[in-house]
Formats: structure tokens, sequence, C-alpha cells
């Protein structure tokens, strides 16, 4: 299984994203992959119930996929991730720097799910402003963020993390418990997991990941202190050598 040491040596960023959000005609099913989950994201963050003051994002990686419909719902954000070329790359973008990731066409995408295209610009802006820390986090141990203790938040998202940084149910499970501390009771979880996968790949690179079935991470979820109010699986269909993934869990849990 790949390791955390692995990700820190020779996960790069540039490629990952350039691979998996470019959004170029050429790139047909990482287009899809992309569109499924910016639309799930955006279902989940149009519930009721998911708003408030701070929302932490666990294991954010170097995207900003999982803030776009997020941001309008929280007064401040918090990202978390293990690989300090994430963080980097993600504060290159937050400071606007040159160089770092355009990404302007999967933003326009999200303002044209809420119903103004034209807004991209303001809804960038937004990202940037409410961000307000990057920070190391390890979800294999009991306070993720430690040395540095977070007041619990109000909602916490994860997506597409922990089936890499898991490599069996039980530290899955426990994972799970560990960020499950990050967030008050009553606030929520929201996850996407890919669902039947084994590996993703790219930049001749191979990254393992924890092959889950939905009922696993639904009682992983509930084990973890929680309850599950939404759930959703979508199949994907393109098959190509980028991944084996069979389908994207969608679900929202209150603590």
């Amino acid at each position: 299984f790949t390791e955390a040491d692995f990700y820190q040596q020779n996960f790069d960023p540039q490629a990952y994203m350039k691979e998996y959000y470019s959004m170029s005609d050429s790139r047909e099913g990482a287009n899809v992959f992309v569109m499924q989950n910016l639309r799930s994201l955006h279902k989940m963050f149009s519930l009721d119930e998911l708003r408030g003051g701070t929302l932490i994002d666990v294991g954010c990686g170097p995207t900003i996929c999982q803030l776009l419909s997020a941001c309008e719902r929280f007064q401040e954000i918090i990202a978390l991730d293990y690989t300090d070329q994430n963080r980097q790359e993600l504060e290159r973008w937050l400071r606007n720097e040159e160089g770092a990731f355009d990404w302007v066409p999967v933003v326009k995408c999200v303002c044209e799910l809420e119903g103004d295209r034209e807004k991209w610009a303001e809804k960038q802006e937004k990202v940037r402003k409410k961000v307000k820390q990057v920070l190391k986090c390890d979800v294999t141990k009991a306070n993720p963020t430690g040395p540095v203790s977070l007041p619990p938040a109000d909602c916490i998202v994860s997506t597409l993390c922990l089936e890499s940084a898991c490599k069996d149910l039980p530290t899955f499970r426990s994972a799970l418990r560990n960020i499950g501390t990050l967030v008050r009771p009553g606030g929520h979880l929201v996850l996407v997991t890919i669902l039947g996968e084994t590996y993703y790949a790219f930049n001749k690179q191979v990254f393992s990941c924890l092959c889950l079935e939905k009922h696993e991470v639904e009682a992983a979820v509930e084990a973890a202190g929680f309850e599950v109010t939404f759930s959703e699986a979508q199949p994907y269909e393109v098959r190509n050598e980028s991944t084996d993934c069979r389908a994207v869990l969608s679900l929202v849990a209150r603590r």
C-alpha cells in the first residue's frame, strides 16, 4: 500500500491536477469524474442544515473543488493536508501567485450549477478570503492536526482522501473516529469517497487505494459517532488506465 512517506516524496500536485482537473476535451474520463463530484458537492452543500461558522477540509490535496459550493455556506475555512507540496500548491493559488493552477474552468462549472456562470471571479475571491489557515494533518493520529489543537468546527468535508490514506478497514474506521473529533456535537460530516477502487495513477506513478463498499463506509461513519442523513452512490462508467474506480459515494452525516 502507498505509504504516507511516498506521497511526501513523490506526489506531484501539478501533474495530478493536470491529469484529473484540467477540463480539456482530450480528458473525457477526468471531466466526467470532476463534473460528477462537483454536482454531488453542490447537492450536499445545498442542504438546509449545512451552514455555519467554520468548515474544516480534511485532506484537501492541492485542489479547491470541494470548497466551491461550501464557501457559500460557511464563514471561514481551514484546509488540512498531509503533504507539504500540496499545501504549498494550494497556498500559491490562495495568494494568486503566477504559475498557480488555473481553476477558472472548474469554478465556472460550479457557478453554472448555482445559476450564474459569470460569477466565477467573485467565487474565487470568496474562497481566497474564507480560507484562513492551511495546516498539516495526519488522519491516522488521534489528534489529526497535532501539535495544533483546533476548536471543533460546524462541519468537516473530506473528499477523495481517506481511501488513499488508509491501508485497511480498521485504519479507515479509526481515521473516521479521529477526524470526527474535529467537528462539534450536532455538526456535520460531508464525505466523497471512491468505491471499488484499488489504485489511481498519473505521471507514470501508481497510488494504491482501499477498495471500499458503500455499506462499509456507512457503518464506519456510524461507528465514529455519526448518524448518516444522506448517502448516494453514483456509478463511474468510464474505463481507462488512470483508475479502476467503480462508483463515487456522497454522504452527509450528523454528529
